[in-house]
């Protein structure tokens, strides 16, 4: 028996391979295909199914691309209507893999559709779950990703978590190893831990929502309290997976045409399509194309596309550190982002060769900042971190204006104000601040190295720290 976890830090997303006796599963599978059937390939394993815990919000799923290109089964839990072929199984149903078999349990609330995977070993004894969005390490899944679509209050798919975790999850053995779809970072929940396994005993003595002495009242409170809005995207990525999708093949193909200089301008002037520049914040910041936005591809990469580009149709030009394109592609493709019409070859020294303008974002040091504030203390200071951080700890007399809701937060940003911005470490501040560039504000100052930095220094006044979990 062999079972790996293939986590994808971007997304704090946990897939799986596991494996017996020449047969195979994948679970949760990313959209990018080609490891798991090189995997079996090198093993002489055939992908017999393709399990999905549900129709994820937060990622494309690559269950189509996977069961055309192998044959395999595609299998949901109970009450899913996917628009393509697939196994809808019943509660309880089993599956037989090698020597192993996994068997269903629907457990709804997260959404309705959302189940467990049990696997036992060729002696019948049940040594991991698979577990999805329902049971997260250190938290449980949000619940009120599934209300437009069923017409169900958050109150009452949290209920029916409340019953699936009891009924199906906490009566398993304590040495049952906890396989999660997420991990810390994934807004899928709001408190997961880091780790991304766990034994279910460790989980029933630290996990606040599977306390034997909570009523069903205690854990729709304590779970619904503290939700902020999910992604625009996840509706969206929802559809994707529900009703299907391009060939990621095919999204790479179009996404990866280079464009010479004059094309790239022409195809920006003439089919309104987003410049998105993926390279270094600080890089960025020293030259970028005109309107361009940064969103760094070393960093949260694909959530942030997601919760900053509204429209998961809208046609994307590339500015990428060279070589490294198709990864932008295929990274965009993960939240379901198929319309990259082409990159800028030869990246912006190409641009700049040609002659084209460019624009800079200036970007200070702490120190810097520190020398002039100690000049002047009365200097603007935006943080972009998100609400619940600015709330936890911050710069005294500095404005919050979130980069989750920017849209809302830049009506707080005076154009003719100078503004010093500043997110955790650097790398939000420059979003932020590219994305108002564009807009038209031209008096953002960029904080390198963020708030840590700024604390570090011990030259900027911070309030005192609250935890978060208690202003929940």
């Amino acid at each position: 028996m062999k079972i790996e976890q293939i986590y994808t830090g971007c997304l704090a997303q946990g897939a799986y391979y596991i494996e017996s006796e020449g047969e195979a599963v994948v679970i949760d599978p990313l959209r990018e295909i080609d490891s798991y059937i090189q995997k079996a390939a090198r093993n002489g394993a055939t992908i017999k199914y393709v399990f999905e815990t549900h129709f994820h919000a937060d990622f494309v799923s690559g269950h189509l691309d996977l069961a055309k290109a192998t044959g395999a089964t595609i299998v949901y839990g109970p009450t899913a209507t996917p628009s393509f072929n697939a196994h809808i199984a019943r509660d309880g149903e089993v599956f037989t893999v090698g020597r192993l078999t996994f068997t269903v349990l629907h457990t709804p609330g997260h959404t309705m559709e959302s189940s467990c995977y049990l696997l036992k070993d060729e002696q019948g004894k049940e040594v991991a779950l698979f577990s999805g969005d329902t049971l997260f390490i250190g938290d449980v899944g949000r619940p009120d990703l599934a209300q437009k679509a069923d017409h169900i209050t958050q109150e009452d798919l949290a209920g029916l978590l409340y019953d699936s975790l009891r009924s199906k999850i906490m009566p398993l053995p304590d040495t049952v190893t906890v396989y999660p779809a997420h991990g810390a970072g994934s807004a899928c929940g709001k408190n997961m831990s880091k780790e991304t396994t766990d034994t279910l005993g460790h989980q029933k003595e630290t996990n606040y929502a599977l306390r034997a002495d909570m009523t069903k009242e205690q854990f729709i409170k304590e779970v619904t309290t503290g939700l902020t809005a999910p992604p625009q995207y996840f509706p969206l990525n929802v559809q994707l997976n529900k009703q299907g999708y391009e060939s990621i093949t095919e999204v790479i193909r179009k996404g990866t045409h280079p464009l010479g200089v004059e094309a790239f301008e022409a195809a920006a002037n003439e089919t309104n399509a987003l410049m998105l520049d993926t390279r270094d914040p600080q890089v960025f910041a020293k030259g970028f194309i005109p309107n361009s936005i940064n969103i760094g591809i070393d960093g949260n990469f694909a959530p942030w596309v997601g919760a900053l580009i509204p429209d998961i149709k809208q046609a994307i030009l590339i500015i990428a550190e060279e070589g490294r394109e198709e990864e932008v592609v295929t990274r965009l493709a993960r939240v379901g982002y198929d319309n990259a019409i082409g990159y800028l070859a030869g990246g912006l020294e190409a641009w700049k060769k040609a002659g084209k303008e460019i624009d800079t974002i200036t970007s200070v040091s702490a120190e810097e900042l520190a020398a002039i504030y100690e000049a002047n203390p009365d200097i603007n200071v935006l943080d972009v971190r998100k609400n619940s951080e600015y709330d936890a700890e911050h710069i005294k007399g500095a404005v919050n204006a979130s980069l989750d809701f920017v849209n809302d937060s830049m009506q707080q940003v005076d154009k003719d104000k100078t503004w010093y911005v500043h997110c955790a470490g650097g790398y939000r501040s420059m979003i932020f601040a590219s994305i108002l560039k564009a807009r038209g504000f031209d008096n953002l100052i960029d904080v390198k190295g963020g708030f840590k930095a700024m604390k570090e220094s011990g030259k900027f006044p911070v309030t005192d720290y609250v935890c978060p979990t208690t202003m929940l």
